[in-house]
């Protein structure tokens, strides 16, 4: 883990998680459709895929990340993946940057929003997120949870959020970075942290934790998802899927998983 201060006894829990996360996924294989995407969205994706496979037979794999180490392995090894989509578009420039991907199909799919959770079990309620809010207080002597806020987009954009309040330079020295924002949720599902910051469509994934504040618009940058086709990528497969992420029935899956479809 990485910043000032001790390693904390539970630095262990966040290795296991983000090890569950690097290998709990199937292997690549070739005449499969093969996509690189941010953690936040693996459960609209896993449904999204099952069903696109029940409609057409063909198989789509999907590797889960935090948005910039994907992107990273892309533009390293790009005939790993075939379609990018990521949790933020810097994410994304640093590609279009490295040529890598296919500027054309550069298309802002989804938004999501950035919330703050507590254990199923905790006794915050209802906290307003502002200038006044009491972060000593709410944390009580214990540590925040959130992504890596040196390339985890869900970290970066809670860093802005809590600099945008002036409650950054009283929180650097209590937070536990982790390598995805799954990771963050599932601290806070274990209760190994009082609060964790977290989209909004991760709450919606598990009965353990609940949100308990929801950061203003205007205290970080949008939330945004683009996705992109690999350069050379390009082929009916890969097109007919790219297409399918924009259909109608995409987006309800989408929807139903907490994101909202960005309107074009």
């Amino acid at each position: 883990m990485k910043g000032k201060g001790m390693k904390y006894p539970w630095a262990k829990w966040i290795l296991g998680i983000a090890l569950a996360y690097a290998w709990g996924v199937p292997a690549i294989a070739e005449g499969k459709i093969t996509v690189f995407a941010a953690v936040s969205l693996t459960n609209a994706l896993k449904d999204i895929s099952k069903q696109y496979q029940m409609e057409t037979q063909i198989e789509v794999v999907v590797l889960y990340d935090s948005s910039f180490t994907l992107a990273k392995k892309i533009a390293e090894e790009g005939t790993l993946a075939d379609l990018f989509i990521s949790a933020d578009q810097q994410s994304m420039d640093y590609l279009a940057e490295k040529k890598s991907i296919i500027a054309t199909s550069r298309y802002t799919l989804l938004s999501n929003e950035l919330v703050l959770v507590a254990p199923i079990d905790s006794n915050i309620y209802n906290v307003a997120i502002d200038k006044q809010t009491n972060w000593k207080n709410l944390l009580d002597g214990r540590l925040l949870a959130l992504g890596d806020f040196d390339h985890v987009p869900a970290g970066i954009y809670a860093k802005q959020a809590l600099e945008y309040w002036g409650a950054w330079p009283m929180l650097d020295q209590k937070i536990v970075r982790t390598n995805n924002v799954r990771a963050t949720l599932a601290l806070v599902e274990l209760a190994k942290v009082p609060l964790g910051i977290v989209y909004g469509s991760d709450a919606i994934t598990t009965d353990r934790v609940r949100v308990v504040g929801v950061f203003p618009d205007q205290s970080h940058k949008p939330i945004e998802y683009p996705m992109a086709i690999v350069n050379g990528h390009d082929n009916p497969n890969i097109n007919a899927f790219y297409a399918y992420l924009k259909s109608p029935t995409a987006n309800t899956i989408f929807k139903n998983n907490g994101f909202s479809v960005v309107k074009k």
